[in-house]
């Protein structure tokens, strides 16, 4: 028997909602918070009982972009400036060792609409500024003149399928496509990548819930870590449509053997290696539609062949009762993650800040983007945060890094945070796909980097 996913959304329900949809007020939200974001985050948030509805909370934030000199709000002690602007569509980032700052820019490569429910999924996309054709490139941008501003720019790389994350092993710069991983020579301070690809691995695809695919490299360059996220909100079209998906994957270099390093991870985004233990971590974005308050986002350490619930729990053993038929055993196994970031915030990209260029109380911690919810009432995320870390490990609650991405009313959303970075000077890098801008967090005063571990 095939697993399902028991849906309330008949297909009429869907009617209404698609023709509701077609209008410019896009605001269908039958249910309401009970709880604040902040019950959501830290080691032991707060997840009341599930309240899954006839149609799913639609609460949407209409792009505005950010006009004249407008731009994110730092924290106190901070300062932003635009690193680059007019790109299109940046998600992703990645900092070369001379210095050199890679954009992916990117978007879906296309959802498949053949069912109702899908083709909501698609009108929200667009809505909320994910709808366009896919630039399918990466940009390299360069500060010459060491002003914390590029002033050169072009395209490194083109021709790509939806790219995401990248690294750098020795000469050779991975791509992780929505389809594929791919390889391409490097030399460095070239600005643009004329030799062929290679593809290294084909990585699930298809239909796409969720396209982006993220790489990282150990730190002795011997592993690769790829992840892959889930076809769907909860195994909506069966786990047959999962095979492979929602999980991260260890590429072995030296012997190209690739192993399910960590699975039932619904949408594993950001990755990196915290600097204490030299764990990895993850920033994963959960489910949807079964209320406001759930659930939350999480960032943890990856457990070496670890399960972490997805379709059929949530936060350990909270069993999501919509996915049919269940797995006790896999249940009874559900690794609780190591820190929340609050229900729908759709946390993606993560920095961990050794060596940054902040002042001291943002020297031991880990940046994360939160891109913003489209199924919140109210709205959560649209903001970049800190969690303190101490021993290796979350130490307490975030605080604000970049607010002023939503505008008061939340009615509109100037920018949506993704891709983070710290640059050769060690400034926090911000990738805004809404804006297509890069902005530059450092202190108000110039800061001295912090000294590096031994």
């Amino acid at each position: 028997m095939k697993t399902r996913y028991r849906t309330y959304l008949t297909g009429a329900v869907v009617g209404i909602v698609v023709i509701g949809l077609a209008g410019w007020k896009i605001m269908l939200h039958p249910e309401h918070a009970t709880q604040s974001v902040a019950a959501g985050i830290g080691p032991h948030p707060r997840l009341p009982a599930p309240n899954q509805t006839m149609m799913p909370t639609v609460n949407i934030a209409t792009p505005v972009g950010w006009q004249g000199d407008a731009h994110p709000v730092a924290a106190p002690g901070l300062s932003v400036a635009p690193y680059a602007t007019g790109l299109d569509h940046p998600r992703w980032l990645y900092q070369l060792p001379n210095g050199d700052i890679l954009v992916a820019e990117s978007n879906s490569p296309g959802t498949d609409i053949r069912t109702l429910k899908n083709r909501i999924a698609r009108f929200i996309q667009g809505e909320v500024g994910a709808g366009e054709k896919s630039p399918n490139r990466i940009i390299l941008l360069r500060d010459t003149k060491g002003d914390g501003h590029a002033d050169t720019r072009t395209v490194f790389l083109d021709g790509l399928y939806s790219p995401f994350g990248m690294t750098l092993v020795g000469d050779d710069l991975y791509v992780a496509n929505a389809n594929a991983l791919m390889r391409f020579p490097y030399h460095e301070g070239e600005t643009h990548i004329t030799g062929p690809g290679v593809k290294v691995l084909d990585l699930p695809a298809g239909y796409n819930h969720h396209w982006t695919k993220n790489v990282i490299a150990s730190p002795d360059g011997k592993q690769l870590y790829i992840t892959v996220g889930s076809n769907s909100n909860a195994a909506d079209n069966g786990m047959d449509a999962e095979k492979g998906r929602a999980a991260i994957y260890q590429y072995d270099l030296a012997s190209g053997t690739l192993r399910e390093y960590a699975t039932g991870l619904r949408n594993p985004n950001g990755l990196g290696f915290e600097p204490t233990t030299g764990a990895l971590w993850v920033a994963v974005n959960e489910r949807d539609e079964i209320g406001s308050d759930l659930v939350p986002d999480y960032i943890t350490a990856v457990k070496e062949g670890a399960f972490y619930g997805w379709p059929y729990s949530y936060y350990g053993q909270h069993v999501d009762r919509r996915v049919q038929p269940q797995r006790p055993e896999l249940v009874a196994r559900a690794v609780v993650p190591d820190y929340a970031l609050g229900p729908h915030t759709a946390s993606l990209g993560i920095a961990f800040s050794g060596g940054t260029l902040l002042p001291q109380d943002w020297r031991q911690g880990l940046f994360v983007a939160q891109h913003g919810s489209w199924n919140r009432q109210p709205k959560s995320g649209y903001r970049v945060i800190y969690v303190p870390f101490a021993d290796g490990h979350p130490a307490g609650m975030p605080k604000d890094v970049l607010t002023g991405f939503l505008t008061a009313d939340e009615n509109h959303v100037h920018g949506r945070p993704v891709g983070l970075t710290l640059d050769r000077e060690g400034a926090l890098l911000v990738a805004d796909d809404v804006g297509n801008a890069i902005w530059r967090v450092t202190g108000t005063q110039a800061q001295p980097p912090a000294p590096a571990a031994e």
